[in-house]
């Protein structure tokens, strides 16, 4: 059963909250798992993707098959530390199962981005994140409305009190990174998102998190 509070003090809650949601099956969309996300309080780092994958729904835990893999060599982290680095969400957090045209995987309706968008949108509002990670051109224009990924791989966009650096999906379904250029951006973007990781020992983590629920 769907249960969602007008206002969430702890992340705890509102984890538990979002395992149990079905807003989207409730409201007749075709999902193929339960909610897939990971990450706990104190995280400073935060990777949104489009939803998760097959291989994802079934284990629900993010970034599990070969994109995640890929994203991790982008990278240069170990499964262990890109756990332990990043809170791991998705434009909608349920497997949405194939497409019909059977080439990859159904891209989430806009009617189930909005259902789902109040987890993250209370995910941040209690991390408050230094780093925002968007993946894939769904959640670079819902964080920063940048409908090019040429536009914006490779740069550092400002969000609010903290700083956004977008990365295509790397799953490499649509063809984009077969262009030289744009895995050169790539590159830079991933040296962007090292450095800002690298900054985190800079300053204290925010505790905003840790109230009961």
């Amino acid at each position: 059963m769907t249960r969602r509070r007008t206002s969430y003090r702890s992340l705890t809650s509102l984890q538990r909250d979002n395992a149990r949601c079905r807003a989207c099956a409730d409201a007749g969309h075709r999902l193929e798992s339960l909610p897939v996300f990971q990450g706990g309080p104190g995280q400073r780092a935060y990777i949104l993707g489009q939803a998760p994958g097959a291989v994802e729904g079934e284990e629900r835990r993010p970034w599990r098959g070969r994109a995640g893999r890929t994203l991790r060599r982008w990278l240069e982290l170990d499964e262990e530390s890109f756990y332990a680095t990043f809170y791991c969400a998705s434009m909608t957090r349920c497997y949405p199962g194939k497409a019909p045209s059977g080439r990859g995987d159904r891209t989430p309706t806009p009617e189930e981005r909005r259902l789902c968008a109040f987890w993250r949108e209370w995910e941040l509002r209690l991390l408050r994140p230094r780093l925002l990670v968007p993946v894939g051109g769904l959640a670079i224009r819902a964080l920063l409305g940048v409908p090019s990924l040429a536009e914006c791989v490779g740069r550092r966009f400002d969000y609010g009190d903290a700083v956004a650096v977008p990365l295509p999906h790397p799953s490499g379904a649509s063809g984009w990174l077969n262009d030289a250029a744009n895995r050169e951006r790539v590159a830079e973007a991933a040296a962007l998102i090292r450095t800002e990781l690298a900054a985190f020992s800079a300053f204290p983590p925010r505790s905003s998190a840790g109230s009961p629920p």
